[in-house]
């Protein structure tokens, strides 16, 4: 089944330094996304209760920006990501995180859901 990509901006309270370990290092991800994050090389093992899934780290620039690919994804040849960017305005040096995910169709609405409760927890563990 064909996946549509959708992103969703948060505005948050925090600078881009403090920020990118949450969505970069294991205990960051650890903190929020996930019960429990372990990391071999490039590959990415997210637990949660009993079940665990894997993720390939495609991308990393410091400060800026990650990019995963689910190892199902990638065993399957699909090119689906799921990518943390960190936004600043030029201007108004606001600062927002940008999660950049793909989705079936009819779960597309409870999978920005998800990802809204999952920034909620970040927010709530940086003080945001």
């Amino acid at each position: 089944m064909e996946k549509v990509k959708f992103q969703i901006e948060f505005p948050v309270k925090a600078s881009p330094t403090m920020l990118f370990p949450f969505l970069s290092t294991p205990s960051g991800l650890a903190d929020w996304f996930s019960d429990d994050v372990n990391s071999r090389g490039e590959i990415f093992t997210f637990i949660w209760g009993d079940s665990e899934e894997s993720a390939k780290l495609l991308t990393k620039k410091k400060g800026k920006m990650i990019r995963f690919r689910w190892m199902e994804d990638e065993e399957n040849g699909d090119e689906y990501y799921f990518e943390f960017q960190i936004v600043v305005d030029e201007l108004t040096k606001d600062v927002s995180l940008m999660v950049i995910d793909y989705s079936e169709e009819n779960e597309l609405e409870e999978n920005k859901l998800l990802w809204e409760s999952q920034v909620n927890r970040l927010f709530h563990k940086i003080g945001s």
